[in-house]
């Protein structure tokens, strides 16, 4: 379904029950985020709220794509699971063989319909041109400041439009800006990035770089931005695809780009590639930290326009899940396919967990049909765009439910030898992750929980365990520095928080434990911070994920007739007193004391509906002390 303004979106969302009109004036500065933030993890991840009073001519929707029904509703389709079914179809009709000249006939409407969702340049001015700024002030918009340590406000959710100064081809990424002065930001894109690519390209043929910041219009052009197609594929085609009708294109004002015909808002501009950094940052992240202040390029901006009646669209990231995990969801069903039919036909399903924050958990289910096929899906996946930046990748038969946590759980417990089944590779790691040694580049752990051929299994000692049918916990605080144990005796998995000192303690604690008749069945244990809840499970999948460089930070003890093989993983946060940590460690991000009170106070007369508590009390204690930086 193609959307020809965010204002039909709303309308949608409101006639199915989905949005929450806020009518009574909201502050920008870090009050919208505390709503959306309980929003978002409630137990039905809320609804999309429509802040209509911002101190600023333009309302403000937000958390718009922030669940199932949501996503679906922004892309027009029942099932995200629609568009992998359809795009295998059309691969099959299109790449088969044609026995006669009538089967090749019959792809020409197949063939139209491709083309028709290329994108088009139209003449004269689009709806997103209706009202325009010569002389731009950024400040007239209603951009959020997110989280107390954040260097500034942020635009969430830009469409940066690009284009290669050689090959002209375009390229739609979301890079973060964050507002200096009135017409300067920062251009947050990655190394690794494409809008980071045609810099470099501009920068060696001296050149200054035109660039369109796009806001809003169909949520398919949104999503777009954000999936990751591979390079010299246009955006918008993708968008075309989704909405099965083109994106109609229109020259900008002042710079020789073109923008989406309908957007609601565009901010016009350029990065001069001779002239200096400006210290970007920090920023409350998706990864659920801050990710900390560094140099990134000066975005001037040229030129605003808007549509008469815009929305500003906007999104926040923090500790998971929130909204963008639901557009890592559509990701997940929409490119399937693609990763089937291009890469690995053995591969049946994935998952991408919100606790893993996108890169660092990814779970695999294939066929499998001979020895040591789950470690070729390990590294052609690792190997392949941005999946080469994921850090925990699990491979597991096709029986297996892969969305069903305890099933899942279970399979690697039944299938796990921690001494053969556990890979360890290097490569790079997104900017983003904060737990490796070395920036942008670390270790990955790869687990086979498939079950093993003959050539796969180590006979080097059988097993002959005899499990306690009484488990004593205390009998575990084998030294003062444990605070807590949680035995998930059914998956093999011990939890231990502590209080901790140095990496040798992890080390002298892990020869201990391994040591009890009461760990005997038990594969990985896991070393937490005494102030994580041992309870919570996603907090324990969220911060062990985030917080190891996997080879850096695992133990392996081999087994023995009386006990299992066993991982021990330190995920801890690391500093240079207690590990040699020679990088900044960020601190998680939190609501202040101040803006969790007045929301607090405000919550019923903003006609949010039943109350919600702050989800940054469950987190604050997790913070030693407040700013970006973690200082221990």
């Amino acid at each position: 379904m193609a959307y020809k303004s965010l204002l039909q979106y709303i309308d949608i969302l409101e006639k199915e029950g989905e949005l929450i009109r806020i009518k009574e004036f909201v502050d920008p500065v870090l009050e919208i985020t505390e709503i959306v933030d309980r929003f978002s993890k409630s137990e039905d991840n809320g609804k999309a709220l429509l802040f209509e009073n911002t101190g600023t001519g333009f309302p403000v929707l937000i958390n718009a794509m922030g669940s199932y029904k949501r996503m679906c509703l922004s892309l027009g389709v029942d099932s995200l699971d629609n568009f992998g079914k359809e795009i295998e179809e059309l691969f099959i009709d299109i790449t088969g063989p044609k026995s006669n000249v009538f089967d090749k006939l019959k792809l020409l409407p197949k063939l139209s319909s491709i083309s028709s969702w290329m994108p088009k340049t139209i003449s004269g001015r689009g709806k997103s041109q209706e009202v325009i700024y010569k002389d731009p002030d950024l400040n007239k918009l209603p951009v959020l400041k997110c989280w107390p340590e954040d260097g500034g406000p942020f635009v969430t959710l830009p469409m940066v439009i690009t284009k290669d100064p050689i090959s002209g081809i375009r390229n739609v990424g979301m890079y973060r800006m964050q507002i200096f002065e009135k017409d300067l930001t920062g251009m947050h894109w990655h190394k690794h990035k494409v809008g980071a690519r045609h810099f470099n390209e501009y920068k060696k043929i001296g050149k200054k770089m035109p660039i369109a910041v796009a806001l809003g219009g169909d949520p398919a052009y949104t999503y777009a931005a954000t999936a990751p197609v591979p390079d010299n594929v246009d955006e918008f085609l993708l968008a075309g695809f989704l909405r099965k009708q083109k994106v109609e294109l229109i020259k900008c004002i002042t710079q020789d780009i073109e923008v989406p015909a309908d957007a609601d808002i565009i901010i016009e501009g350029y990065v001069d590639p001779e002239e200096d950094f400006i210290w970007e940052g920090p920023f409350g992240d998706h990864t659920g930290f801050y990710s900390l202040a560094d140099w990134y390029p000066k975005f001037h901006v040229t030129c605003i326009t808007h549509r008469k009646d815009a929305v500003y669209p906007a999104t926040i990231v923090g500790v998971p899940p929130m909204e963008d995990a639901w557009i890592g969801k559509a990701t997940e069903r929409i490119f399937l396919a693609p990763i089937r039919l291009a890469m690995l036909p053995e591969v049946i399903d994935y998952n991408l967990p919100f606790e893993g924050v996108a890169h660092n958990i990814t779970v695999v289910k294939i066929n499998k049909t001979y020895p040591g096929q789950a470690l070729k899906v390990m590294n052609a996946l690792w190997g392949a765009g941005q999946m080469m930046f994921n850090k925990i990748m699990i491979v597991v038969d096709e029986d297996i439910d892969i969305h069903n946590y305890d099933e899942l759980a279970k399979a690697i417990y039944n299938n796990l030898n921690p001494e053969s089944d556990i890979h360890f590779s290097t490569g790079p790691l997104d900017v983003l992750d904060h737990s490796s040694t070395k920036y942008t580049f670390g270790s990955k752990l790869g687990i086979d929980a498939t079950v093993k051929f003959i050539e796969e299994k180590d006979e080097s000692g059988l097993i002959e365990i005899v499990v306690p049918e009484e488990i004593y916990i205390d009998k575990l605080k084998v030294t003062p520095e444990i605070s807590n144990i949680k035995l998930l005796k059914e998956y093999g998995i011990l939890i231990v928080s502590i209080k901790k000192e140095s990496k040798q303690q992890i080390e002298r604690m892990a020869e201990l434990l391994y040591q009890q008749e009461v760990t005997s069945s038990v594969k990985i244990i896991i070393f937490v911070d005494q102030e994580i809840d041992v309870e919570d499970k996603s907090m324990i999948a969220w911060i062990s994920s985030g917080n190891i460089d996997p080879k850096r930070d695992s133990i392996i003890l081999k087994g023995s007739k009386k006990t299992y093989s066993k991982i021990f993983i330190d995920a801890t946060r690391k500093s240079l007193k207690r590990d040699g940590f020679k990088r900044d460690w960020p601190n998680i991000v939190v609501s202040d004391e101040e803006t969790i009170r007045k929301i607090d106070q405000k919550w019923n007369s903003l006609g949010l509906g039943e109350f919600i508590s702050s989800p940054s009390l469950k987190y604050r204690k997790l913070n030693r002390n407040t700013g970006a930086i973690a200082n221990d």
